[in-house]
């Protein structure tokens, strides 16, 4: 049996369990289910030339350098899948509202974000929405930023959508290392936000803040047993490195299973 990885904010939890989400592909629009039967995808507008992508992830492939309690641990989820993101828009506006925000203030933020000033899609347990495209971010007004909660990320988000229009196919034609590194150079977005989105883009999370709060946080409660470093110790991602060995298809399965652990749905 597989799980849904659920980080992205977008995964909307019905009454009966099921999972859902509308994403924006470069062709169309498509509404996605999670339930029972596993993914179920319709192109809700537009052509239906370019699907989403599914990343599917088996924790038991994990080399013996992980410690087995955290190894057992992650192979007890089995194979995980989780949407790579296909709006590389879509992936650094969420990047940036997470940023200084707790995940549930950021979620929600996201959400509110996304109903006020993005596209209404109806979907299979009710209506979901897509993130305002980047020019929608230019014509908004400051207190439009203001009134769902988003002034402190106003600025960041202005620039990203500047750079986005001029560079973004550009971007998209990159692997998740260097599309990281070019994402810097907007004004705002930092080495985490960077990688954060240039990840959830490609679905390679080789390329992930490995350090970051969530994986340290699940870490622990997988293997609680585990001498790791303290929350403020630097010494938490050349660790986490050396586990998954010099294979990099092992760092990405090491870090995404153990993200699916604390955020997934059956």
């Amino acid at each position: 049996m597989s799980v849904l990885t659920t980080d992205h904010p977008a995964w909307i939890e019905a009454e009966d369990g099921d999972r859902a989400r509308a994403v924006r592909t470069s062709t169309g629009i498509w509404t996605l289910r999670w339930g029972p039967d596993g993914m179920n995808m319709q192109c809700f507008s537009g052509l239906e030339d370019v699907k989403p992508r599914l990343v599917t992830t088996d924790p038991r492939t994990l080399p013996d350098t992980v410690p087995a309690t955290l190894h057992l641990g992650l192979a007890s989820l089995g194979q995980s899948r989780r949407l790579a993101n296909p709006w590389l828009w879509d992936a650094i506006t969420t990047a940036i509202l997470r940023q200084v925000v707790r995940a549930g203030q950021a979620r929600k933020l996201y959400r509110a974000w996304c109903a006020e000033y993005g596209t209404r899609v109806p979907g299979p347990n009710g209506e979901l929405s897509i993130a305002p495209s980047a020019e929608q971010v230019l014509a908004l007004k400051d207190d439009q930023f203001d009134a769902i909660g988003a002034r402190f990320h106003r600025s960041a988000l202005k620039a990203a959508a500047e750079h986005y229009l001029t560079d973004g196919p550009r971007w998209q034609q990159m692997g998740a290392d260097s599309l990281a590194s070019a994402l810097t150079a907007v004004p705002r977005i930092g080495p985490w936000t960077a990688a954060a989105a240039a990840t959830d883009f490609t679905g390679d999370f080789a390329t992930y803040p490995h350090d970051d709060l969530a994986v340290r946080t699940w870490a622990a409660q997988i293997a609680p047993s585990y001498p790791w470093p303290g929350k403020k110790d630097k010494k938490f991602g050349p660790m986490w490195t050396a586990m998954a060995g010099p294979d990099r298809t092992a760092l990405h399965t090491l870090t995404l299973s153990t993200l699916t652990w604390g955020s997934h749905a059956r």
